[in-house]
């Protein structure tokens, strides 16, 4: 009878090779999807921010009618940003645009400077004037919020 050799008790674990393979298999999968990540997230903001431009104007519209005030909105693309001043004493409001989103063009094109800040009175009972804003975002895809005269209501355009 021969004498039992003792084993070894097996080793368990991960080889450097196995553990290389999966971090370039994950590494490659991240490769292969940061493009379309990124781009969701992209126009993700830019519909936010059309969403914000049309609540903001249509705030100011609101509050023309309902507090009978003359509302101004100021565009200004040097800022990328709008503002709304009243008549009322301290009302004051600022929406500035995303990281990422950039306000192209305010609509109807003015002869000048086209980087001056532009102005936009919303009177109570008086139909709002016909102005727009383009708004673009890191891939050049574009937005434009305008206002329909005839109904008020703001209005978001694809590109």
């Amino acid at each position: 009878m021969t004498a039992a050799v003792p084993r070894a008790p097996a080793q368990s674990g991960v080889t450097l090779i196995e553990m290389l393979i999966v971090v370039a298999l994950i590494s490659l999968f991240a490769g292969l999807m940061f493009p379309s990540v990124t781009s969701g997230i992209d126009s993700l903001r830019l519909q936010q921010a059309s969403d914000a431009i049309s609540g903001f104007i249509n705030t100011g519209l609101n509050r023309a009618e309902r507090k009978q005030v003359t509302i101004e909105i100021t565009i200004d693309r040097s800022q990328n940003a709008m503002t709304m001043y009243s008549t009322e004493t301290g009302f004051a409001k600022r929406l500035e645009l995303p990281d990422g989103v950039r306000i192209v063009d305010i609509l109807p094109p003015e002869p000048g400077n086209p980087n001056a800040p532009r102005r936009f009175l919303l009177y109570p009972g008086g139909a709002p004037p016909r102005f727009g804003v383009l708004i673009e975002n890191r891939r050049n895809v574009r937005r434009i919020v305008r206002v329909d005269p005839v109904t008020g209501v703001p209005q978001v355009e694809k590109q």
